[in-house]
């Protein structure tokens, strides 16, 4: 309870000093979000931004926003959508971008678990070398590389798919293999070389000697074990999934809180931008969290070290 209570302090520590950092970052650009190259009467300028409470000193709006935020838990209005809060968008697009994010990690899991098992299975035969051989390319490939490929083949080679938004199942497809495929190669090779450690321990020797089948070995002993490594990687993976899908949600026009932040970012968009940020850190906080507790949960050791 102690450490879980610990980790949240920390957590909370790290988003203040995200959210600082990037409030100083975003107001210390040149220009300000309604210099949209259009000659506006001065009047009418300085009028808007005293809306916006965008005329006061940097330190006074910092800290008029960390009240807002953390206090009334308002994160302003948005400058490019005029008839929307950040929250109302927000709560709009976050549910897409923990769908698209939650198909990417099970295809992340499904496909590399499987394919490291099944490369650990058949040790040195060529099914372990062209399993590793893909998971080393995987690896090594972009994101975005890999969606444009996936374009070519499902869509404009095989005509199987849709390519753009998200108004069936189907258009979940591409998109999802795109951001989790290059996480399940790296989850392949963790998975296999942790099953090979745990495969010449003793007591799966004594486990073979049961007369258990290789599979029953594998599944019911060894994969528990052999785990670790790949839950240690799940904090990075979700973390980069999440930045991933900024890339990704643009390419497939996903109207998620990735396509926002990119928005955002064209426009000057101040509160969208601060606020997606806000979000993700608080996600990938969350998840690291969540990891930590499945990884105590797998090793009882390092729980009650904890």
């Amino acid at each position: 309870m102690r450490a879980v209570v610990s980790r949240l302090l920390g957590t909370a520590l790290v988003v203040l000093a995200v959210v600082s950092l990037t409030f100083v970052l975003v107001r210390s650009l040149p220009g300000t979000p309604f210099q949209d190259g259009k000659d506006v009467d001065p009047a009418v300028r300085a009028n808007i931004l005293r809306a916006y409470d965008l005329d006061a000193p940097l330190g006074e709006q910092y800290v008029r926003y960390l009240g807002d935020v953390f206090l009334r838990f308002d994160l302003g209005p948005s400058f490019s959508y005029r008839d929307y809060d950040v929250t109302e968008i927000l709560a709009e697009s976050l549910p897409v971008s923990l769908l698209l994010g939650g198909c990417a990690m099970a295809v992340a899991l499904v496909v590399g678990l499987g394919a490291g098992a099944l490369a650990a299975r058949r040790r040195g035969q060529w099914t372990d070398t062209l399993v590793m051989t893909l998971a080393s390319v995987g690896a090594a490939v972009p994101n975005f590389v890999l969606a444009g490929v996936l374009v070519l083949v499902f869509v404009f080679g095989a005509h199987l798919l849709p390519v753009a938004g998200l108004s069936t199942p189907a258009h979940l497809v591409l998109p999802s293999l795109a951001l989790g495929l290059p996480y399940a190669a790296s989850i392949a090779r963790l998975f296999r070389t942790g099953l090979l450690e745990v495969l010449g321990e003793d007591w799966i020797r004594t486990a073979r000697a049961k007369g258990l089948s290789p599979t029953a070995v594998l599944v019911r002993h060894a994969a528990r074990p052999a785990l670790l490594p790949v839950v240690s990687f799940l904090g990075p993976a979700l973390a980069g999934v999440l930045s991933g899908s900024l890339v990704i949600e643009r390419v497939f026009a996903v109207p998620g809180m990735g396509s926002h932040f990119v928005e955002s970012a064209f426009a000057a968009d101040y509160n969208l931008a601060l606020g997606v940020i806000l979000v993700y850190t608080l996600l990938v906080s969350a998840a690291n969290l969540a990891v930590d507790v499945a990884y105590g949960l797998l090793d009882p050791r390092i729980g009650a070290d904890a």
